[in-house]
């Protein structure tokens, strides 16, 4: 009789991994009610008022249904490479390029990725941007006298002390954003309910037919119209980029029993109420709550909402962060660690700062949400479209899918995609422009980062150093062994790193313990740590080590050590010298880069984070080997 498989999460982790996707999956899509069917209203203000609300609320509805319910939660979750997802997720299952023979170039697929990478940053500046200062607006609802700069402040106040916050760590609030939002989803769905009981007649729009009449009886607002229906759907991204903390089951139950009602029923209760009350200039959502102490309640739970939904794009900014920079996408950045018990928690300083000094800058400069909303979308749906790209690949390269089965779901997925992004390109003067400067910028940081770590690869660790053998090098009587242990980072798990070389040359010494370590990233999320360390010993105390890492893990070399010598090699991690090469990049060389970007990969590889400090080494026991490189 076979023995019993592991138990699975007991209910109370099930339901807490419920209410915890409340807050980090949920929080950017789930805020959206507080400006997406405002904007909605301002463009069908010259049309038939009850055939325009309808019809906005039918396309909201069914824009739910088929990005959420179909595409994302229906297949697009499906590919998770190794429980994980995300852009890069689906990068790595597609990723054939990196496996063909000849020069390392960036093909067109990958690029394509990492430009829909490039546009989630856009996404990050601006959707903190709008979500708190579309809350702050409350306010205004609250007292009509409230002025625009008061609320401006008070946005730019709420996010400057969000960002501040950052360095601490979400692990001491991080506890209530679950519940908070769950509140937040109950209060819209109940005041939604509230209106749709005064007037059920609402409930017509759930008829996909409204949406379908008005976009081809006034195809003059269509364009318009679906550029602002989009905003109810931003945010659908990250319930395939967060698969690795919480998985399908608990994202899939999460949606469908309290973010899908709640979303529904607000949208539904804010149609019947512009259908029964002159509107004006208040913001329909918060018209639900009557006027007083109650309205200004949910002034107040929606400013905690949009911290919290501001917060789970920080954060999945970090993390995206990490994974370029894993994968060789990104220069190597400090990345602080704020929780030791989970490692998906991290800090990144500098992008932190950046986003903090973009994010407010954008509150600044547009000064409203209705303006800022002209400047949202265009990465949303960059962003969906890129995906839907990768995952045709994926259902072909990994799930053996027919050209006419994938073409076929993946042709409707961007045809709709395509049509919301064409709607948000008359807002490029208005705003949009600021994600594609901003996606555009990164990704000739990224491309140029990933070129010219190939260009080096290429040049100086391939070719014949490795062929060299260390073990015959030693067995030479011009090299002296002398006692202690040395560490060489190497760059190739073949051959000699030149860093050894320049040290035998200068010193024509050896360590009589000497490791040959090389760290290498795999295309997956987590390595298991049974596949993590392979060791040969090649003799006369050489030792070769290779250590693999997954993109969502980071390195520490002092650990590494600690396994080495729990093997058997014998050293001491305390006294052990690493030695690293220090590239000093020089342009003007014949690598396959524009100009241009042998310039700025000069400028990123002296500002880049050390090596030896970004693999966590003792300053005390570093020896850094200068390498001149032409580029």
């Amino acid at each position: 009789m076979s023995s019993p498989g592991p138990a699975g999460p007991t209910r109370t982790t099930q339901l807490a991994l419920g209410v915890g996707a409340l807050g980090v999956v949920f929080g950017d899509i789930g805020t959206s009610p507080l400006y997406a069917f405002r904007e909605c209203l301002v463009r069908l203000a010259a049309y038939d008022l009850t055939e325009g609300v309808l019809g906005a609320v039918s396309l909201i509805f069914w824009a739910l249904c088929f990005e959420v319910c179909l595409k994302y939660l229906s297949f697009v979750i499906r590919a998770d490479n190794r429980g994980e997802g995300g852009i890069f997720a689906l990068l790595a299952l597609s990723n054939v390029e990196r496996r063909a023979p000849g020069p390392r170039t960036i093909g067109s697929f990958t690029l394509v990725i990492m430009f829909g990478a490039a546009l989630l940053y856009g996404d990050g500046v601006i959707t903190p941007a709008i979500s708190v200062l579309s809350a702050a607006e409350g306010l205004k609802s609250f007292d009509p006298g409230f002025q625009q700069k008061y609320v401006t402040f008070i946005a730019c106040l709420i996010l400057a002390g969000l960002f501040w916050f950052q360095h601490k760590g979400t692990k001491t609030i991080g506890g209530v954003f679950g519940p908070v939002m769950l509140l937040w989803f109950a209060a819209i769905g109940a005041l939604g309910l509230w209106q749709v009981v005064q007037f059920p007649a609402i409930l017509a729009a759930l008829n996909p037919l409204h949406g379908i009449r008005l976009l081809v009886h006034h195809p003059g607002v269509a364009m318009a119209l679906l550029g602002a229906v989009i905003l109810a759907i931003t945010g659908a991204e990250a319930l395939y980029a967060d698969l690795g903390h919480f998985g399908r089951v608990h994202i899939t139950r999460a949606w469908y029993l309290v973010v899908f009602p709640g979303l529904t029923l607000s949208y539904l209760g804010q149609g019947a109420y512009a259908l029964t009350h002159p509107v004006g200039d208040l913001n329909p959502f918060f018209a639900l709550a009557p006027a007083g102490a109650a309205r200004l309640v949910l002034v107040g739970l929606s400013i905690l909402a949009t911290v919290i939904a501001s917060q789970a794009l920080i954060s999945g900014t970090y993390s995206l962060t990490r994974q370029a920079i894993q994968l060789g996408y990104f220069p190597r950045l400090k990345i602080t660690h704020t929780n030791p018990e989970q490692m998906g928690q991290i800090y990144l300083p500098l992008v932190n700062a950046a986003l903090a000094i973009c994010t407010i800058w954008v509150v600044l400069g547009f000064g409203s949400s209705d303006r800022l909303a002209a400047a949202y979308g265009v990465a949303v749906t960059g962003t969906m479209a890129v995906t839907s790209v990768a995952f045709y690949r994926v259902t072909r390269l990994q799930w053996g899918w027919s050209r006419l089965g994938a073409g076929t779901l993946c042709g409707l997925f961007l045809l709709v995609e395509t049509a919301f992004l064409f709607a948000n390109l008359h807002k490029f003067a208005d705003g949009g422009w600021l994600p594609i400067v901003i996606a555009l910028g990164l990704l000739a940081i990224m491309h140029t980062w990933k070129s010219g770590r190939s260009e080096i690869q290429d040049k100086v660790y391939s070719g014949a150093i490795n062929e060299l053998q260390l073990a015959e090098i030693a067995k030479s009587k011009s090299i002296v062994r002398v006692p202690g242990s040395a560490v060489f980072m190497a760059a190739s798990p073949r051959g000699v790193p030149l860093a050894l070389l320049h040290h035998l040359k200068s010193n024509k010494c050896l360590q009589q313990t000497t490791v040959l370590l090389t760290i290498d990233f795999e295309e997956i999320p987590q390595v298991p740590p049974e596949e993590r360390l392979i060791l040969t010993n090649e003799g006369e105390g050489v030792w070769r080590a290779v250590c693999y890492y997954g993109y969502m893990e980071s390195p520490d070399v002092g650990a590494l050590c600690e396994e080495l010598k729990a093997r058997g090699v014998p050293l001491k991690p305390a006294e052990t010298t690493f030695y690293f090469n220090r590239e000093m990049i020089v342009t003007g060389g014949n690598a396959r880069m524009w100009e241009w970007q042998k310039k700025l990969y000069s400028f990123l590889s002296r500002n880049a984070r050390p090596v030896k400090d970004y693999y966590r080494v003792m300053p005390t026991q570093v020896i850094e080997i200068g390498l001149p490189v032409q580029l």
